[in-house]
């Protein structure tokens, strides 16, 4: 009888424990970053509020992109991804931006560059700021709208009648930037055609009511399913047919788990390279890496331990190995950088003395 009142508390426990854990652990899927109804700092809210202020024609389009098929009138859809989506153009929305309308999407995907992350970017309207270091090579039927030496953030594409319009980044004029020209030159980017404005809610999970019904999420049960309060009644489902289960099993004895030693050394490095990585210190690591290096291919060509000038050095491993002589050239020129360097080529200086190691030595 004990043994039963015990398994019914821990039971009782680990119910408590998956309901908790399901509430406030849970991953968010985050869909209404850049939603117009979003007032933190990734929404859109504060550019909505701008344009209905200017009198803009602007509304909010919370139906499928099927159903825009069905207006006559030429538009301007904007839409601005949750997170970032790859640069692909599906014919339904060719056909529809052929016959003169313009489809605005921020946050396509595109390759990171050596640029810097935060930025101004120079436009009519002031300096727009820029926080990202994904850019786009724009081809002979593309226009660069907004962009630098590393290619472009915002690019046009004129299509039949219409154009597309793609931005690598969903912020371009998110809540966080206010006060900043972004407001007005999305406004602008927007309304070039003077045409009227839809902007995409249904991608962020916005629906009007008659597309809810359509959908089934009219019924109270179907919009049951979705929640948490399935997922918690599907844990107790389990966990009751465990404490069956166990009610008819005898307990073994019970197996002592071994604590993995923790290797202290290992563990500081880590620790300091993610401080060091944090605060972008690549100068730090470029002097005390590059002097350790340079110790040990002395230690290896058979020289003193005192620092020997770049020339000599050179010298003697021409002399004393087969390797490249164009290879060291390199890694001792980037270590006379005083400044930071980007984590890309601070990566790269590693592998190359990574290489000079194990190839030549």
């Amino acid at each position: 009888m004990q043994r039963r009142q015990k398994m019914i508390w821990l039971g009782a426990i680990a119910l408590a424990v998956i309901v908790l854990m399901s509430i406030f652990v849970a991953p968010s899927t985050k869909i209404n970053v850049g939603s117009t109804y979003n007032r933190a700092p990734d929404g859109y809210g504060a550019w909505y509020a701008f344009m209905q202020a200017q009198g803009a024609n602007i509304q909010r389009w919370q139906k499928p992109f099927s159903e825009i098929t069905t207006e006559t009138e030429p538009l301007t859809l904007l839409q601005v991804n949750s997170q970032l989506v790859a640069p692909s153009i599906y014919p339904v929305y060719r056909e529809w931006v052929k016959k003169g309308n313009t489809l605005v999407v921020l946050g396509v995907k595109r390759p990171t560059t050596a640029a810097e992350f935060s930025s101004n970017q120079k436009s009519e309207f002031g300096d727009i700021k820029i926080d990202t270091t994904r850019r786009h090579q724009t081809s002979k039927s593309q226009q660069n709208q907004l962009g630098d030496d590393f290619g472009a953030v915002i690019w046009e594409q004129k299509y039949g009648k219409g154009k597309f319009i793609f931005a690598s980044t969903s912020y371009l004029a998110a809540n966080a930037y206010q006060g900043e020209a972004n407001f007005i030159y999305l406004a602008e980017l927007v309304n070039q055609n003077k045409q009227k404005i839809l902007v995409d809610e249904y991608i962020h999970g916005y629906k009007d009511p008659e597309v809810m019904e359509k959908e089934g999420e009219g019924n109270f049960f179907n919009y049951l399913s979705k929640t948490p309060i399935m997922l918690i009644f599907t844990q107790m489902i389990v966990l009751l047919l465990v404490l069956i289960w166990a009610e008819n099993q005898r307990f073994g004895k019970p197996i002592i788990v071994k604590t993995p030693e923790v290797d202290n050394s290992q563990a500081y490095i880590q620790a300091l390279a993610g401080v060091l990585q944090k605060a972008k210190s690549s100068d730090f690591v470029l002097e005390m890496i590059g002097k350790e290096e340079r110790s040990n291919l002395q230690a290896k060509l058979g020289l003193s331990q005192n620092p020997l000038k770049d020339e000599t050095l050179l010298k003697m491993w021409q002399e004393k190995t087969s390797g490249n002589l164009a290879d060291l050239e390199a890694v001792l020129k980037t270590q006379l950088k005083k400044n930071r360097i980007p984590e890309k080529e601070l990566f790269d200086w590693l592998v190359k003395w990574h290489k000079i190691r194990k190839n030549n030595l």
